[in-house]
């Protein structure tokens, strides 16, 4: 897919407003409590949702990619590092109010006299995964770009000479494009898991309530996150105890709803390489292991839907460009380890 491309006055013009606009996002994003799994390494946060997708996604060290990893300068741009906040840190720039983004304000419980029903918070999810869908199908359109129409690489839609740029709409590279997508998609999925009780326990020494929601006690990934195809999510297959947290930074804005800070497993330290976890930080967390299955679930569901994003790709293309284009997106040096063979 061709995009129009900013001329470079206009680039540098777009660039400095971003950067204006940006900073005081992360500056209330770092001063306020953590709404997300964490994307700095400040403020509490550990970078939880870079070492979440790099456990999910990274090849393994020196070994190059087959199209079903990322390669060091690629999984850089999806996951983020030092000083960047990468496709999956992006939201916590500039969606940092939009609930949908992260799965927030699908809040219910069954108690009598609770301040939403059961189809209010249902309404409120489905509103999230459709978000994540939309984002999903943009990376899967961005994603033709990165080949010519003759199936070989297009150089200068897939060249990582310098990072790619994720907030506030600023154009660019297709591959950049195609990774922002699957790593805002991304972002949602994995704070679904933070921010829901679907895997949770609840604590066993305080009566279950509001402070104290139920925990669901389920696996991931959640068949509620499909994101291929755009499928409405059906209201019948959300179960009836299912509840993410009410997140408002107006005081009392919550009232008497399940709230963010009583229900998220944000932060807490995860190994990059492996997925393990320890030191969780929040009062849910380090409720009945909360926080390594809130992880756990992040990084399979992770790779639920990068498996997925590939097949959107094969499906959309055909195999053999479909298969080409997930080549591109995981490699570093594209034009050279993705050419048609033969």
């Amino acid at each position: 897919m061709w995009h129009k491309r900013p001329t470079s006055i206009r680039r540098g013009v777009l660039f400095l407003a971003a950067a204006t606009l940006v900073a005081p996002i992360l500056t209330l994003t770092q001063v306020t409590s953590a709404q997300a799994f964490g994307t700095i390494g400040k403020f509490g946060q550990q970078t939880e949702h870079e070492r979440i997708t790099r456990a999910a996604l990274a090849c393994r060290p020196n070994t190059p990619s087959d199209g079903t990893c990322f390669e060091p300068r690629s999984l850089d741009q999806i996951a983020g590092r030092s000083g960047t906040f990468g496709a999956v840190g992006a939201p916590d720039t500039d969606e940092v109010f939009t609930p949908a983004a992260h799965c927030d304000d699908a809040d219910h419980l069954t108690s009598p006299g609770y301040p939403r029903d059961r189809a209010e918070a249902t309404r409120a999810l489905q509103g999230c995964v459709s978000q994540l869908q939309g984002r999903f199908a943009a990376g899967v359109t961005a994603a033709a770009g990165t080949l010519k129409a003759d199936g070989t690489v297009a150089p200068g839609e897939s060249d990582l000479g310098k990072d790619c740029t994720f907030s506030l709409g600023v154009p660019g590279r297709d591959k950049c494009e195609a990774i922002e997508g699957l790593g805002r998609a991304l972002h949602g999925v994995q704070d679904f898991y933070s921010h829901s009780n679907w895997t949770d326990r609840a604590a066993p020494d305080r009566p279950v309530g509001r402070t104290n929601p139920p925990g669901l006690d389920l696996a991931a990934p959640s068949p509620l996150l499909s994101l291929t195809g755009g499928r409405p999510l059906l209201a019948s297959a959300v179960p009836d105890g299912l509840t993410t947290g009410c997140f408002s930074l107006v005081p009392l804005g919550c009232g008497k709803r399940v709230q963010h800070a009583d229900l998220n497993k944000d932060t807490g330290t995860i190994d990059p390489a492996t997925g393990a976890t320890s030191g969780p930080t929040t009062p849910r967390g380090r409720t009945g292991g909360n926080f390594d299955r809130a992880v756990q679930g992040a990084v399979a569901d992770t790779r639920r839907q990068w498996a997925d994003f590939r097949a959107a790709l094969t499906d959309r293309y055909g195999k053999e460009r479909g298969e080409r284009i997930a080549c591109v997106l995981t490699h570093d040096t594209p034009v050279r380890d993705c050419a048609p063979r033969g």
